[in-house]
């Protein structure tokens, strides 16, 4: 292993020609021979200072370097060249008489001049320390200068050149990391390549050595960003990239069935390319990205937020340094157990949340540490060879180069024995495997140019021919190292596979491997979760219907039943007694009619009662239809039916008195129904085409679960029948069906002591109209108020429906039942018949009777003016003493009045058929 540092930008000193500095004193006639040795050393120097002037001329031979910088180089370069030169001439007067110093001198120049081209210089750029960041280069260097040991010991390698590492600390920081490549680049000798570790000054060491025709390779860069190779035309890296880990996790989320995650960054442009590659996994995967937190130096309002946004499944990107205050943060506010999941970065230390707690001012415990971390996941690409018996490019097996490190750690100072390891162990066979890379590629290198008589030391800053030459060497570079199979893609990034690790009891399991280009997942079943189960995505939200209490249908449909089975019992009672005279005076047909549409509105309230329960959301609209048809058909139906009955009474009330004579056909008493049916149609059907009613959800604020657990949270629904105008339809119906109602309620309310003979059950038939007036307009309103409490409502409005129902059949029929159970037959009807005419005969009788009787009134009140009028004549004749004459005169006029009384009292008598026509007549006025 040969290693230089040359990082000082100062001229190296110049070699005195004797001791002391001075030259040495002469005689007069002939200079003394210099000795052998102190010759020798001479000569030594004049090839360092040769090599060191020649050197300089050619690093500085290119057009981008600063001006004052070229004049103050070629100052120096200009002395150097003089002093050389007087040196040389010293040389040859010392030697001239001896040709065997000659020869020397040629030797030695010959040697100086092979030990000039047997070198091969690249640099390496290391993180060594600093605070944040990665400090990788604590395990990576030593891993590189065991592969350059083991380079320069292969014959078959390089010709016989030696590879030399000139490096330097670059802390992790992209300016200190500028700073050492100008070093490197400015000061001899000339380097071939670049060696750079941390994402960030490889960003910026790659973007700058393009100007350089210089190869980077970056043995520990994980940044997206670098995969752009029109920014980065000249890197290489044999770590993989960061993206590579994405499609890992993307699938880790689809085998758990997890489809919501949070992600939590530092502020660091690595992590940035790689949460927006993954947020383009997750959008092209359905996955939701609930909240993006980012921090630069403090992380708990970031994770404090990741709790306020019920964050279950995180992805944490951050280095360690900040992975180890997350952690803490992590278990301050509880984002661990079983309701979580952490991805983190595999390429830490596998104790990394134990370590440099108290150094960092962490305030949280190692036992802390450890509990929080406890079932974590990592992923990362492969960084060490899984077959450890596979022997490696090296002729070492990944076991046999991990026990090397081991020791060259140890006597480094590190406790290897207490897995106290330096951070970038894992990262080691990344840096050995890099130089490798390079020894390979300017080995194939060496041999093309070979072809064309030019060899890599013609190599220069300008030279864009040789720099192709080693690009294309290292792209077209395969072969198996101790971290794996070492190959590039065409963006210049490592092709590895990914491992999953889970830790659990404190240490790290392997779960599976991913192969990205393959999309083949292995998996072990290793995995262990706490509490036993996959943790969630999210709170468990559970959807629970709110359905109708199922005591409260069960006694609702037992009424409607009832109901049901009542009406139609009616029915039959009002079919069979049609011919009787209280069920003919009451229009039977009518009633039916009205029976009929109880029936029809006690399915109506079942049908209230039906929901989800019973019903699937897909034929949930025609549920809702059949509500409507069902409610506004038996309301105009039943309702229709008494308000044909009342308006009839309000017609013999306001008719003429020759019209009301006529007789009133059947037909003519259910046109009003059948004109409340077709409007109901019409509205119904334009509903129905024009914006159905459908299924709606409403939902209700997230509720505490029945049993203690913090996974499960209730989130009620209820549904409802609703269209797009909801509440446009409903003004239509609630107005058109209001104005019936007000309608009837005016009739009723003029009718409400008017007797009609051929409606023997008028006030009744009033009555249900008031109380269905009444129920109605309590109902509407409140049913509108109460429509969330899915019980109250249901219960509010089936029981209006089955009390109007009910009230109705009871109030028209219940009259009639007890007649006809006190009176089972009717002689004088059975006498009559059961045509259809005996009906109008009374009618016409009545009518008569009437008449006569308003005839009489008016003779009698003739009769009683006349009297008065006499008797107040009598009055004043008494008065005035009159004679006998006058008195009888009197005397013959009240007479004739009476007389006249006393006929018209014997024509009324006459005039009556019989006495059941007297108290019939008695009846109805």
């Amino acid at each position: 292993m040969r290693k230089a540092n040359n990082d000082s930008m100062s001229p190296p000193r110049a070699m005195t020609l004797g001791a002391g500095g001075r030259e040495p004193v002469h005689s007069a006639r002939r200079p003394p021979t210099p000795p052998k040795h102190t010759l020798i050393r001479l000569l030594h120097s004049l090839c360092i200072i040769r090599d060191i002037t020649l050197t300089r001329t050619l690093n500085y031979n290119f057009p981008k370097h600063p001006l004052v910088k070229l004049k103050e180089n070629f100052r120096t370069s200009v002395y150097f060249v003089v002093k050389t030169l007087v040196q040389l001439f010293v040389v040859a007067k010392c030697t001239v008489r001896d040709k065997p110093w000659v020869i020397l001198l040629l030797c030695c120049f010959s040697t100086c001049e092979a030990k000039r081209d047997d070198d091969l210089h690249i640099g390496g750029i290391f993180p060594m320390e600093g605070e944040g960041g990665w400090q990788g280069g604590q395990a990576c260097m030593p891993a590189a200068e065991l592969a350059l040991a083991d380079v320069n010991a292969r014959s078959d390698l390089l010709s016989g050149f030696k590879l030399l590492l000139h490096s330097n600390d670059s802390k992790c920081e992209p300016g200190l990391g500028a700073s050492v490549m100008y070093n490197l680049l400015y000061n001899p000798p000339q380097k071939l390549l670049l060696l750079a570790g941390c994402s960030t000054v490889c960003t910026t060491v790659a973007e700058a050595a393009k100007m350089w025709n210089l190869m980077v390779l970056c043995y520990g860069a994980s940044s997206p960003a670098l995969s752009d190779r029109a920014r980065f035309p000249t890197l290489f890296r044999t770590h993989p990239s960061a993206t590579v880990h994405n499609p890992t996790r993307i699938k880790l989320m689809q085998k758990f069935g997890w489809s919501r995650i949070a992600i939590l960054q530092q502020a660091e442009e690595v992590f940035i390319s790689t949460v927006e590659d993954l947020e383009a996994h997750c959008k092209m995967t359905g996955i939701e990205i609930v909240t993006r937190q980012s921090f630069l130096s403090d992380p708990s309002d970031a994770v404090r937020n990741l709790r306020r946004q019920d964050a279950r499944v995180i992805v944490g990107l951050f280095y360690v340094v900040a992975a180890r205050r997350v952690l803490c943060e992590v278990y301050k506010h509880k984002l661990y157990g079983k309701s979580y999941v952490w991805f983190f970065i595999g390429w830490y230390e596998d104790n990394w949340f134990e370590t440099n707690l108290e150094r960092e001012g962490i305030e949280c415990t190692a036992e802390e540490m450890r509990e929080a971390a406890e079932g974590h996941l990592t992923t990362e690409a492969l960084m060490w060879n899984q077959n450890s018996n596979q022997t490696t490019i090296s002729g070492m097996t990944s076991e046999d180069f991990r026990f090397r490190l081991n020791e060259a750690l140890r006597e480094a100072g590190y406790d290897i024995d207490r897995e106290k390891f330096p951070e970038g162990y894992q990262e080691a066979p990344l840096a050995y495997d890099a130089v490798w890379a390079v020894a390979l590629a300017f080995n194939k290198t060496m041999e093309k140019l070979q072809k064309s008589g030019l060899s890599l030391k013609n190599f220069t800053y300008t030279n864009k021919k040789i720099a192709d030459d080693i690009y294309e060497a290292i792209n077209s570079t395969s072969f198996l190292g101790v971290s794996g199979l070492v190959a590039f893609s065409s963006q210049g990034d490592r092709i590895a596979l990914t491992q999953i690790e889970q830790l659990y009891d404190n240490h790290y399991v392997k779960l599976g491997y991913y192969d990205t280009q393959a999309d083949n997942l292995t998996w072990l079943e290793r995995e262990r979760w706490v509490g036993g189960k996959v943790p969630p995505d999210r709170t468990v939200v559970v959807n629970e219907l709110r359905t109708v209490s199922l005591p409260l249908f069960a006694c609702m449909t037992a009424l409607c039943i009832a109901g049901i089975l009542a009406a139609i019992a009616l029915i039959v009672f009002n079919i069979i007694h049609r011919q009787r005279r209280v069920i003919q005076w009451s229009h039977p047909a009518c009633n039916t009619v009205m029976l009929c549409g109880c029936c029809v509105c006690f399915g109506s309230a079942i049908a209230l009662g039906v929901d989800g329960r019973w019903v699937q959301p897909n034929h949930f609209s025609g549920l809702c239809a059949a509500r409507a048809w069902l409610l506004a058909m038996g309301f105009s139906m039943a309702y229709g039916a008494m308000f044909t009955k009342v308006w009839r009474v309000h017609r013999h009330t306001t008719k003429p008195k020759p019209e009301s004579k006529k007789r009133m056909h059947g037909w003519k008493l259910y046109t009003m129904v059948g004109g409340l049916l077709i409007v109901d149609v019409a509205i119904l059907t334009a509903w129905q085409i024009r914006d159905p009613l459908q299924r709606r959800v409403e939902i209700f604020p997230l509720e505490a679960p029945y049993h203690n657990d913090d996974d499960v949270h209730i989130r009620p629904e209820l549904e409802h029948c609703e269209s797009e105008h909801n509440a446009v339809w409903l003004g239509v119906m609630y107005g058109y069906k209001g104005l019936v109602l007000v309608f009837g309620l005016f009739l009723a309310y003029e009718t409400r002591s008017v007797k009609v003979r051929s409606i023997n059950d008028s006030r009744y038939v009033g009555m249900s109209i008031y109380n269905v007036v009444v129920l109605c307009l309590i109902t509407a309103p409140v049913t509108l108020v109460i429509a969330s409490q899915q019980d109250a409502a249901f219960a509010f409005v089936s029981l209006a429906i089955v009390f109007c129902c009910f009230l109705s059949m009871a109030l028209i029929f219940i009259p009639k039942v007890i007649e006809v159970i006190r009176h089972p037959t009717d002689r004088a009807e059975s006498s009559r018949g059961s045509g259809s005419g005996s009906a109008p005969a009374d009618e016409e009788r009545y009518r008569e009777l009437v008449k006569e009787n308003e005839e009489l009134q008016k003779l009698i009140a003739q009769k009683e003016e006349r009297i008065r009028v006499l008797k107040q004549k009598l009055a004043e004749r008494e008065a005035a003493a009159a004679d006998g004459v006058t008195q009888g005169t009197i005397v013959a006029d009240l007479v004739t009045a009476t007389s006249d009384y006393g006929t018209s009292t014997n024509y009324t008598r006459s005039s009556r058929a019989s006495v059941s026509d007297l108290d019939f007549s008695e009846s109805y006025l």
